[in-house]
């Protein structure tokens, strides 16, 4: 997914901290034009832009696509980064430069590692009627960001337990391993909590985690946090201890090492420098004509006929690095 903002910038939201576990709170985002829908931002914000690698987290839906139009996000660039898809409801059709075409569907994630830089599509088929689902991006760490970019999918077996289920898209959890590659050690698991659940996960006390709640209201090691919100959770747990009340509950869990490295994160480009998302930008223009996309660094999507996304304008000011 493209971060279409006009202007894109770092977000400003609320946070609450409380026995060192923050809760932020999204903002609401169009994705383009009148009709456009809308998804909540939670990553980054003013105060946290990493939760370990990853650095970006877009929740959206469930939206009826009679009303919002669904997905359309036209060819657009990346680099530095790899997209994680996971979709709750609906499907999706991606297209890349590499030359991946692929379905996006409930319980099945699609990793684009962009590297050095790929552009792609995304758009809901005609037979979705509700969209709901999380984008979410990971920083390339910088000995690897000029990687060739590659596609991965896996449907990952439910892992059941007294209260609970789990899909493990990344990483490790509950016994089991994802196949998928990563750049830097991550955890990425959809978790299904039936009401008055009380469920403590093994966790490399190295990580730090984010919780992001879909539905319900969940409890992380006691504090609080309502739908939509993303809990953080610093290194130094062993145990991860979630706690559903009255109603069930629907929750993504991300984590990862502290990510070590400072980026320059703007529009769709994951960077080190402001020069190197000037240089980038520059290349994406250079390939958008009155004719549409031409071949350029960042290919063309194969088999995809929209018109491509403009970068935006660029700030006044210089893009500063994010922690």
């Amino acid at each position: 997914m493209s971060n279409l903002e006009d202007r894109p910038a770092e977000l400003t939201a609320e946070c609450a901290v409380t026995a060192g576990i923050e809760i932020m709170t999204p903002r609401d985002v169009p994705l383009g034009g009148p009709r456009a829908m809308r998804v909540r931002r939670t990553l980054p914000q003013r105060h946290r832009s990493l939760i370990g690698a990853w650095c970006f987290v877009d929740h959206y839906g469930p939206d009826d696509v009679a009303d919002s139009g669904g997905m359309r996000v036209a060819p657009h660039p990346h680099t530095g980064l790899q997209t994680v898809s996971w979709l709750f409801t609906g499907e999706v059709e991606h297209r890349d430069s590499a030359g991946h075409h692929a379905m996006v569907r409930p319980g099945e994630v699609n990793l684009m590692t962009a590297g050095r830089g790929i552009s792609h599509s995304e758009v809901s088929t005609p037979s979705t009627t509700s969209l709901h689902g999380a984008q979410l991006w990971v920083a390339l760490p910088d000995s690897d960001r000029g990687t060739d970019p590659t596609f991965a999918h896996h449907a990952p077996d439910p892992v059941v337990g007294a209260g609970w289920e789990a899909r493990v898209f990344l990483g490790s959890l509950l016994g089991d391993t994802s196949p998928v590659p990563t750049y830097t050690p991550l955890l990425g698991a959809e978790l299904l909590l039936e009401p008055r659940t009380n469920l403590g996960l093994d966790v490399d006390e190295a990580f730090e985690h984010g919780v992001l709640v879909d539905t319900g209201i969940l409890g992380v090691h006691g504090i609080e946090g309502k739908q939509h919100d993303l809990a953080y959770v610093p290194p130094g747990r062993r145990t991860l201890t979630l706690t559903s009340y009255d109603e069930p509950v629907r929750l993504l869990l991300l984590g990862g090492p502290p990510f070590g490295e400072a980026i320059v994160m703007w529009w769709n480009l994951v960077a080190r420098t402001h020069e190197e998302v000037v240089a980038w930008r520059a290349e994406w223009q250079a390939q958008i004509t009155d004719a549409g996309l031409v071949d350029g660094w960042f290919g063309i999507p194969v088999g995809d006929e929209l018109p491509p996304i403009p970068a935006p304008p660029l700030p006044n000011a210089r893009l500063k690095e994010r922690h």
